[in-house]
C-alpha cells in the first residue's frame, strides 16, 4: 500500500508551487501548529490533516458561523482532511502507511504521548528515515516543565510579554491575535522547508523541535538582552522615545511613529508644532524618551483638531501612521486588494466566504489557487481507496469507528 495523492488541488489546478510534490502529514491541533502547515501548503505542499474521532478542538470554538469555526477554516485553508484513531491498532497501521510516503510529519503532542502512540521519532524514522519529523511543544522537549501544556496566552504570560504589554505600574495586558502561536508556525514552516533543503544534501532526513516558549523569547530578542552590570529591574526601553503610539483623534485613533530625524521633523512641521524639531532639548529618540511628558501632551491637542483618516491623508508618505481600523475594514482595503491577499473560497457547509490567499509571492512558482479548510473527514474515504483499501474494508473501519 502507498499513498499518492494527485499533484494537484482538490479543485483540479496543479500545484507548482516551490514545495510541490512534498507530502505533509499535519496531526496538530489549534492554531500554531495547523497554521505552520497551512504555511508549508501556501508554498505547493499537499496536507493531510488527520484529526482524531473528536475532532480538532479549535472546530468547537466559539463562532458566528453556524456549523463550523471560523477559526478552523481560517487555520487550515489548503489542506485534505481524515478521521483516524491513532489510538487503535488499525489507525496506528494506516499512519504508517502514510509515513512511508511523505516527506513531513507535524504534531504537537506533549512530550511523552508519541511514545505512548507509537508515533515517536525513532518509530517512525525508522520506517521512513528520510522524513523530517516536526515537534511542537508547548516548552520543549527537556527540563521541568516539558511535560506541560502550553497555550499562546500562558508562554505570553510567563515570558514577560505581558508585563510589557501593559501601561508602566499598570495591570499586565495579553497580547490579543495568539500571537506566540503565529510566530511559532512561521518557526515550522521555516524549521521544516531548511530541514527538507538539507535532505537534498545528505539524503536523510531529521528531528525538527519547535516550542512555544522558544517562540515567546525569539520574537522579543530586542528585549531578551540583559547586561551584567544592569540590576534587576532592568527598564527594557523599547517603546520608540515615548512618542509613538495611539492616539485619539477629532474622530477616531491614529497611529504614528517618527523615530528617524526626518519622520520627527515631518511630524512637528504638519501638526504645527516646528518648534519642537528644532528644539536640541528633542533631537534624538533617547532625548525624546526623557522628555515625553512635555512632546505628547502637546501632540495629543494638535492631533485632536483633525480625525484619523484625514491625518492619515495629511501625513501621506512623509511620517508612518495607520488611522485605526475594524477586521472587517481591511477586506475594502485598496493596498490589500493591490497584493492579491483575498481570496473567495466555496466551502461545502459554510457557502462562499472571502478569506486570506497565501503569505509569500513567488514569482515563477506561485502555486495552486487556495481552497477552504476541510469537513470533518471530507476526503478520509479517499485517502483509504488510494492506500488501497476494499469496499469492504473501508466499511468494517467506519463501523469500528477507526476512520470517520
Amino acid at each position: 500500500m502507498s499513498y499518492n495523492p494527485e499533484h494537484s488541488s482538490p479543485n483540479g489546478e496543479p500545484s507548482n508551487g516551490p514545495l510541490s510534490g512534498i507530502k505533509v502529514l499535519d496531526l496538530s491541533a489549534y492554531i500554531a501548529g495547523p497554521y505552520g502547515c497551512t504555511l508549508l501548503a501556501d508554498q505547493g505542499a499537499e496536507v493531510l490533516k488527520i484529526e482524531p474521532p473528536s475532532g480538532d478542538n479549535l472546530r468547537r470554538y466559539p463562532s458566528t458561523l453556524e456549523e463550523e469555526s471560523r477559526a478552523f477554516i481560517g487555520i487550515n485553508r489548503n489542506k485534505r482532511g481524515m478521521v483516524l484513531d491513532l489510538k487503535s491498532r488499525e489507525g496506528h497501521s494506516i499512519l504508517m502507511e502514510l509515513v512511508k510516503s511523505s516527506d513531513v510529519l507535524v504534531h504537537n503532542f506533549r512530550p511523552g504521548v508519541p511514545e505512548r502512540l507509537g508515533i515517536d521519532y525513532e518509530t517512525v524514522s525508522l520506517i521512513n528515515p528520510k522524513l523530517i519529523y516536526c515537534s511542537l511543544t508547548g516548552y520543549g522537549e527537556t527540563g521541568p516543565m516539558r511535560y506541560k501544556a502550553g497555550y499562546d496566552q500562558v508562554l505570553q504570560t510567563m515570558s514577560g510579554m505581558c508585563s510589557m504589554q501593559g501601561e508602566r505600574e499598570g495591570v499586565p495586558e495579553i497580547v490579543c491575535g495568539s500571537v506566540v502561536d503565529y510566530y511559532a508556525a512561521a518557526l515550522i514552516a521555516s524549521g521544516t522547508a531548511s530541514a527538507l533543503f538539507e535532505r537534498e544534501r545528505s539524503g536523510l532526513g531529521q528531528y525538527v523541535g519547535v516550542s512555544l516558549l522558544r517562540s515567546a523569547i525569539t520574537m522579543q530578542s530586542a528585549r531578551f538582552v540583559w547586561a551584567e552590570s544592569e540590576p534587576s529591574d532592568v527598564e527594557r526601553d523599547f517603546r520608540s522615545g515615548g512618542v509613538t503610539g495611539i492616539y485619539k483623534t477629532k474622530e477616531g485613533y491614529l497611529y504614528l511613529s517618527a523615530n528617524t530625524p526626518h519622520f520627527w521633523s515631518a511630524l512637528c512641521h504638519k501638526t504645527n508644532l516646528s518648534d519642537l524639531s528644532t528644539n536640541t532639548r528633542y533631537d534624538s529618540i533617547r532625548k525624546r524618551a526623557r522628555y515625553a511628558d512635555e512632546i505628547v501632551p502637546l501632540l495629543r491637542d494638535s492631533l485632536e483638531s483633525k480625525t484619523a483618516f484625514e491625518w492619515e491623508s495629511i501625513f501621506g508618505d512623509e511620517v508612518p501612521c495607520a488611522a485605526v481600523r475594524e477586521i472587517e475594514d481591511v477586506f475594502k482595503e485598496e493596498q490589500v486588494f493591490a497584493e492579491e491577499m483575498i481570496s473567495t473560497f466555496d466551502h461545502p457547509i459554510v457557502g462562499k466566504y472571502r478569506g486570506m490567499t497565501r503569505a509569500i509571492k513567488y514569482g515563477r512558482t506561485p502555486g495552486a489557487k487556495p481552497f477552504p479548510s476541510p469537513v470533518f473527514g471530507q476526503h478520509s474515504d479517499l485517502v483509504l481507496k488510494q492506500l488501497g483499501f476494499s469496499e469492504s474494508e473501508r466499511k468494517k473501519l467506519y463501523d469500528d469507528g477507526i476512520v470517520k
